[in-house]
Formats: structure tokens, sequence, C-alpha cells
């Protein structure tokens, strides 16, 4: 439940701040007035794009803030966008991605635009809807998990066949780079200390020349520096005698002959060892140009010839032993096949049962909202491996017939705006009973609930006696979990269980949009304006007033029923009621 909404310069929007109720809370105002940059803000909130131009004129970012409340928690969301384009947001106070925020979004509430029932146009959407009525996700992620993994193998059964099939063409190419490679015998870092030695032996004579200079001054010369220390160390010990001061470093003395000692027996050691071999310098220069060279075929670096050596090793490899590789990746992928089908086989099975239970509900929720329509979920099974998806081997289809004695044909052939705006919200009725209906079983989660409904318009196309009943359905909707409508119709919005007036004014040259909760005068003024426009009469209030006083019809046997029916389990009551809407059905086709 969206509980409460903050917006801060956003759009035409300068402060806003809105309150919302449980049940079915309606926004009305006149078009442009910025009624859709409310849901936007609330998209925005639950991860949707953000972008500068949303940031309303002149200033440096925009705030959205929302305390939403879900199975006893409270989340506080907040979205901040700079002028350049810039996006934070945070969930209760921490930093939050916006792949975060749409998660949790899944929970929080659905948003549904004001287009959304054109969706229903593409076939494609109709086995998701399906899926979603029948509660059908772990098995729909079961079954995409299983399609992962037959993908991944046979990815690797394509590369290995391909590999074997070019594998007298590659063959003796791979094989000379390999030997090339293997002769070389490379070594980690060997380029480098190649190269250290290659400096080394360059500069023989004169390191030679350096340490016999150095070993001199140090341990031959007349007088030697360690000859010569030991004045110093005679008078530093005269001076300790009569200066504690002194003392820590005649302590050091021992030490400091020792280093020079060592110092010393190195620089000779060394000199002995350095190897002036013009052979030796010529052998460690052609094997640095062997590594340059391959280094410049298979580089850039030492690390890349390694890695390639390796891959090159892996190819024949598979090249040497291709056919039993293949054997063994053909093995794996009709194991994965034939689970991933028998996973596809139970999902399926999952979706005709549920084919039918969606089918009658879809019919009663349409013939509620004055739609009397026979509705059918065609399934077809496509069990080529070509053919399979991420979501099954199932193809669904809704097909519909709104008159009586016409055969069922495509919804997308024969549907109308009107029609596809009533079929999007039946089909978001009865999901929403389904799901409730499933929350409501001991073995799920304690907590679980219906996540909030956001329509954008949902009226599109439709008016009179069908508004009426959208305004109901609304209403019967907001019982199960909070709705948030946007409308021009007065019918839905005399059915709100809260309505707030979103206006538009000028003031001091700037556009400001504000929100107000309506009640009692003040509502009955805006369902006036809605039914008259301009023209407002004493006349038009009283249509108004009893228009509210309808609003509020008794709708819970109808969403009884539909809740009952979601799950399968049609009590004498709903089948009643069932009989009821059949015999109205039939009244109204002989009338």
């Amino acid at each position: 439940m969206l509980r409460f909404l903050r917006i801060r310069r956003l759009a035409v929007i300068d402060a806003v701040e809105v309150e919302f109720g449980p049940g079915l809370n309606v926004l009305t105002g006149e078009t442009g007035a910025g009624k859709s940059i409310l849901v936007e803000a609330v998209g925005l909130l639950l991860g949707g794009r953000a972008s500068a131009d949303l940031v309303r004129t002149g200033e440096e970012s925009a705030v959205i803030e929302a305390l939403f409340e879900h199975g006893g928690e409270e989340f506080l969301v907040r979205r901040e966008i700079t002028a350049q384009g810039r996006s934070r947001a945070y969930v209760n106070g921490e930093l939050a991605t916006a792949t975060a925020l749409k998660q949790l979004s899944t929970r929080l509430i659905e948003l549904h635009g004001q287009h959304e029932h054109q969706t229903l146009l593409d076939p494609a959407t109709h086995l998701p809807l399906l899926d979603a009525f029948g509660c059908l996700d772990t098995l729909v992620e079961s079954v995409g998990r299983a399609y992962d993994t037959v993908t991944a193998v046979r990815a690797e059964l394509i590369r290995v066949r391909r590999a074997v099939a070019d594998r007298d063409a590659r063959l003796d190419l791979l094989q000379f780079q390999w030997n090339e490679l293997t002769r070389a015998a490379l070594q980690p870092g060997e380029d480098e200390e190649l190269s250290a030695a290659k400096r080394v032996l360059s500069s023989a004579e004169r390191l030679s020349r350096l340490c016999a200079e150095s070993y001199a001054l140090l341990y031959e010369d007349d007088p030697s520096v360690l000859s010569a220390l030991a004045g110093v160390w005679k008078r530093i010990s005269e001076l300790a005698a009569i200066d504690p001061q002194f003392q820590p470093y005649i302590d050091a003395r021992d030490t400091i002959k020792s280093q020079l000692e060592d110092l010393a027996f190195f620089l000779r050691q060394y000199q002995e060892g350095i190897e002036a071999s013009p052979a030796r310098l010529q052998q460690v220069e052609d094997r640095l140009a062997l590594i340059e060279r391959l280094k410049r075929k298979h580089g850039p670096t030492l690390a890349d010839v390694l890695a390639r050596q390796h891959a090159l090793g892996e190819e024949l490899s598979d090249l040497e032993r291709g056919d039993a590789r293949i054997d063994e990746l053909e093995r794996q992928h009709a194991t994965l096949c034939a689970a991933y089908l028998a996973q596809a086989d139970a999902l399926g099975a999952a979706r005709r049962e549920a084919a039918t239970r969606f089918a009658r509900s879809l019919e009663r929720a349409v013939f509620e909202l004055s739609l009397d329509a026979r509705v059918e979920v065609r399934l077809e099974t496509a069990r080529d491996e070509e053919a399979w998806t991420p979501a099954g081997i199932d193809r669904g289809e809704l097909y519909l017939s709104t008159n009586q004695g016409e055969d069922l044909r495509p919804l997308a052939r024969i549907a109308s705006g009107g029609e596809l705006s009533r079929l999007m919200l039946a089909v978001k009725t009865i999901t929403s009973s389904a799901r409730r209906q499933l929350s409501d079983e001991p073995a799920r989660e304690p907590g679980l609930e219906s996540p909030g409904l956001i329509f954008d318009e949902v009226d599109a196309g439709i008016g009179g006696r069908v508004a009426e009943s959208i305004g109901r359905k609304l209403r019967a909707l907001g019982s199960q979990s909070q709705v948030l409508c946007i409308t021009h119709l007065p019918q839905i919005a005399a059915a709100a269980d809260t309505h707030f007036l979103i206006e538009k004014r000028v003031e001091q040259g700037r556009t400001r949009t504000t929100v107000s909760r309506l009640v009692e005068d003040a509502r009955i003024e805006e369902v006036s304006r809605m039914l008259a426009g301009s023209a407002v009469t004493d006349s038009v209030r009283r249509s108004a007033r009893e228009l509210l006083a309808a609003g509020v019809a008794d709708i819970g046997i109808v969403e009884a029923n539909a809740a009952s029916e979601a799950k399968g389990e049609i009590k004498t009551k709903g089948e009643s009621e069932s009989r009821k809407i059949a015999k109205a059905k039939a009244e109204r086709r002989t009338s």
C-alpha cells in the first residue's frame, strides 16, 4: 500500500504531498493538469528511467519520496534526479540500484499505463497473463532454468561440431603453432628476467671496474675505509666516555663493521662471477628476439602468448578427441532436453487446467463490465527444439466473441478500444483475486499480500453505463488491494473511497500543479464539473449527489465469486451467482 507521496521540483510540480488511503483512490482534473506526472513519479520510485528533462526548469534537482506499507513492514523509498541527468535512489535510507528498486516494486505496486491495454493486441502477451492468473511463477522459473542449461550445452555442442568439421583444414595450422610455442618452452616472466640479464652482460666491463674500485676503497687501499673507521671508533669511544649520547653509536659499531665487511665480500664475489661472454650475450639477445616475435604474433604480452598456447592445446584436444567429445555432449544434451520437456509438460498441464478457469473468470468479469462475451484460451504445443523458449513449449492466444452466434476469433482482430480497456481491467481483477486467494493458503509465506495497483486512464474509449460497471469493478478491486486510478469519467470518480483533485495554476509567471483531497461539497463540485464541464447548475449538482450515492453500492458478492472462481472452488453461493449472470445474459440477448 502506498501511504504517502511527496514530489518536489518534478516537471510542472513544485511541491506536492499526497496521503493516500486504502481502497479505491481516484485522481481527477483537467487534461494537462499533471495527473500522469504523479504516476510517472511512482514509476521513477520503482526503478523507472530518469532523465534531466524531468527536473523542473531552473532547478538543480527533483526529489520523489514515498512511504509504502507491505506485509507489516514500512519502506521509505527516495529518488533524486539532478539537472545533469544523474540519479540516486535510497530504500530506508540506504543507497539502492535501479535494479533493486524494480525487484522491490513487484512486491509493492503494479503500474498500468494509459495504453497498456493495447498490449492485448499482441498474442505474445496472452500466455504471461494466463501464467499470472494461475500463479505459475515457480513452474515458469523452473522451465527457464532448464532452458538456460539446455542452451548452454547446445552452444558447446555446436562449437565442438564446427571445430571437428573444420578439423582437416585447421589441424595443420594449429599443430604448427602449438609446436612452435611448445619448442619455445616459454616461462612466465622470462622476458623480464632476460632483459635484466642482457643489461648485466652488456655492462660486464663497467660492472667489474666498479666492483674492483669499491672493494679497494673498502678493504685494500692504504688507508682503506675499514681501517680508517678504526680511528673513528676510537675517538667516538672517548666521546662516549665523556657524554653518554654517543653510546648508541658505539653499540652499533659491530653491526656497521659487519655490514661493510659483507659488502666488501659481496663486491669481490660478484666481480669474480661476472661473465664477460659475448656468446652468452648473443644467446640472451636471440632468446629475447624469439620471445618478442612470438609476442607480436600471439601477444601483445608474454602472458597472452602463454594463454594462446593453452587455448591451442585445448582446441587440438577437441579436434583429436572431437568425436568422443561430441558423443559426450550429445548424451548430456539429450538428458537435459528430456528434463526440460518434462518440466515444460508439467507447466503446460498446469496452463491447460488454469485456461478453463481463466476463460470462465474472464467471461464473468467482463459481463460485470457490461461486455457479454465468450472467451477461450487456445493453447498449442511446439515440441521441436527450435521452437522452445524460456517460458516453455506452449503458444497461447485469447479468442473472443462479443456477438451472439458469431464464431470465436483472435482477440487482436475483433476487440475495439473500449473492449480492450475492459478486458485488461477484468484480467487485472481476476489475477489479483487469484493471487490474493493463493496468499490465504497456509502453505504460503506469512504476510504475503497483493501489491497495489495504479491505473492511468483505464477508461479509454468507454462511457455511460459501461463506466458505471468499471467504477464498481475498480471499487471491488480496491477491497482486495489499494487501487489508484486516474480518470476523466464521473461514474468512476463517484465509486472512489478517496478522491483527489489535480489542478494546474499559473502563479508569478510559473506553472504549478497542486493536489487536494476532496470531501463532501468539494467532491460534489468536481463530479459536477466532470458531468457538465463549466456549466454546473443545481440540477447537475443533484445528479452528482445521486451518482456519488450510487457509487458506494455493495459489490461484495461479485468480488467473492471472482476470488472463488480464480481458485477453482466455486461454492454454492458462487454457483447461484453464476446462474444469475447466465440468466441475465439470456435476458439481455432476448431483449
